[in-house]
């Protein structure tokens, strides 16, 4: 899955792409197509788990990012919005930018970041409205040729999608059953996504919390939605520093946590992630499913064979694992589990696969 990072321009939505994959922003702003890269998920889970079993290995869980290349601005004559690479992403960091710079002009003439969002969300929903006003008009036509129930449900609720947008909000807003969602998944719809909003703040505002701006709470109360600030100067100057130099320089600052870590949980988060862990002597290792994923799945996100071969999954929660310290007393102790093909493995659990091919 993935998590496509756009914004307008001098957002500084490359550099915070270099940062959470470790490629070199300069190069990537260099170039007009999109980036793709890795950024490790932090889980202090994963750590602890290692430290009780010291493997060859460790294997944190990984999330995909695409460097959507930048918006253009049709207030300076350019063209409009051309985002087909953003369709194909699972969910989007939109990065606003709240600092001012002499050096650097903001494309709009001033820093407004509230202004941004909601040109972005509109485009969105433009974009929708077009793409649905065309598939209606093509089912109008098919339907006059001949009368189809499932192309006739496709048009009801493809109607009410329209309602929706006609009224200015997102689809991401809207509830829908599982049928109607698979149907508009094929749609790739903008403002069905999840979003993470990103406010890149200036060094002496990263204390600070941007969102209790009166202004904001519209958009905080909004379902889909996730919001963190970050200041992209400050976390390239941590990026150079070693651990102990990087946390006394956050201290120094008053800083709690690197925001890299919160915008990379809090993407997991919005494509409904969860993680479970296999651990021994030559590897611990994170996995990714989605949430609600059952043991027969998750054992194919490991290899297809051990999906094939299924017998059974030997299940611990990893906070019974800490406190017991091995999976040998989890056993005594009657907390290690066995379960079958349909268990719906849980967050954190440490998962042992039995199979045979």
């Amino acid at each position: 899955m993935e998590v496509g990072i756009m914004g307008l321009a001098a957002s500084g939505k490359t550099s915070l792409f270099g940062l959470l994959t470790g490629q070199d922003p300069a190069l990537a702003a260099s170039r007009r197509d999109t980036q793709v890269g890795v950024a490790k998920v932090p889980d202090p889970r994963l750590d602890a788990l290692a430290a009780m079993f010291r493997p060859k290995k460790t294997t944190p869980a990984t999330i995909r990012f695409a460097d959507i290349p930048g918006i253009p601005d049709e207030h300076r004559g350019e063209p409009g919005f051309n985002l087909p690479e953003l369709r194909t992403a699972d969910a989007v960091v939109v990065v606003l930018r709240a600092f001012s710079s002499d050096a650097v002009a903001h494309p709009r003439g001033s820093v407004d970041p509230l202004r941004d969002l909601e040109h972005i969300e509109e485009e969105f929903i433009l974009q929708d409205q077009m793409v649905v006003e065309r598939r209606l008009e093509r089912l109008a036509r098919d339907l006059q040729k001949r009368r189809d129930p499932e192309l006739e449900r496709e048009r009801d609720l493809l109607v009410q999608c329209l309602a929706v947008l006609e009224d200015g909000r997102p689809l991401r807003g809207e509830t829908f059953d599982r049928p109607a969602e698979k149907k508009l998944r094929g749609f790739t719809f903008l403002s069905l996504k999840p979003m993470l909003v990103a406010v890149n703040v200036g060094e002496s505002e990263i204390a600070e919390d941007p969102f209790v701006d009166p202004g904001w709470a519209a958009w905080t109360s909004r379902p889909g939605l996730a919001f963190t600030r970050f200041c992209a100067t400050l976390e390239s100057e941590l990026a150079e520093l070693d651990g102990d130099d990087a946390r006394a320089f956050m201290d120094d600052l008053g800083i709690a946590d690197r925001a890299l870590e919160r915008i990379i949980g809090e993407s997991y988060r919005l494509l409904g992630l969860i993680s479970f862990f296999t651990v021994g002597e030559d590897e611990c290792r994170a996995w990714s499913i989605l949430a609600g994923t059952e043991a027969i799945d998750a054992a194919g996100v490991i290899h297809s064979d051990i999906q094939r071969g299924f017998i059974r999954a030997e299940v611990v929660p990893y906070d019974e694992l800490l406190e017991v310290g091995s999976l040998a007393g989890c056993r005594q102790r009657g907390t290690l589990r066995l379960e079958g093909k349909t268990y719906t493995v849980a967050d954190g659990e440490v998962v042992h696969f039995r199979f045979n091919v």
